[in-house]
């Protein structure tokens, strides 16, 4: 069984009598199996963003299906999406969102909050602790992002989607603010939690050089999915 399956999935912004409708994607469809790496390319406004909303559960279709297993996401009411995100999904944006007033280990937790139960809890404290180490910034843990470089809080923030230990983790330019070394740095350490943790990833992004690193990559254009 394919992870995740997108079924003519269609989405339009704008308004037909005002002359700003765009069909951003039309009648799309792919899959991914399980501890796939996949790249999707495409220049900025071509949808790239959309589509990765719209597989996480954050915006919904025009048309078509999501598939993540045997669960169709567009028949979920919002409080199981909220649950399915939080237990099945990680998201690594081009800016890493975290909490200014928080530490790098409490940014890192936020995820886990939902959770109940003081085992459950030192559980994600041990395995934070561990990841932090894992990726580098150990001894950064009660730092607040200000004193930390970008590629720093890059990798906070996908210490952060990993957390929960999520199928699927979602990566919208992951590289696209930081420098040359940063950004390999970044397209490393998730390529080695994809191998090692047998984590599916999915990145769209405009890096020809970062789309080379996945085992497959296909370029989004017109609305369409193009195989490369």
């Amino acid at each position: 069984m394919n992870l995740l399956s997108i079924e003519n999935i269609s989405k339009t912004f704008g308004n037909e009598k005002e002359g700003t409708k765009r069909n951003v994607l039309k009648n799309l469809s792919f899959s991914m199996h399980k501890a796939e790496s996949l790249a999707i390319l495409g220049p900025s406004g071509s949808g790239k963003t959309t589509l990765l909303n719209i597989i996480g559960a954050l915006e919904e279709p025009d048309e078509g299906i999501v598939h993540f297993g045997d669960q169709n996401l567009i028949e979920m009411s919002e409080k199981e999406l909220e649950v399915f995100r939080n237990r099945r999904i990680g998201f690594v944006f081009q800016f890493h969102h975290l909490m200014p007033q928080c530490t790098v280990l409490e940014n890192v937790l936020i995820p886990t909050l939902p959770l109940k139960g003081k085992e459950i809890k030192e559980r994600k404290r041990e395995e934070a602790e561990n990841l932090l180490r894992k990726v580098g910034i150990w001894d950064h843990r009660n730092k607040i992002p200000s004193k930390l470089s970008g590629g720093e809080c890059q990798r906070v923030a996908v210490v952060r989607a990993m957390i929960n230990q999520p199928s699927l983790l979602l990566a919208d330019e992951p590289t696209g603010s930081l420098d040359e070394k940063n950004a390999d740095n970044i397209a490393d350490l998730l390529l080695e939690l994809n191998r090692e943790n047998g984590l599916s990833l999915l990145v769209v992004t405009h890096s020809e050089n970062l789309a080379s690193k996945m085992n497959r990559a296909m370029r989004l254009r017109d609305g369409k999915l193009l195989k490369i």
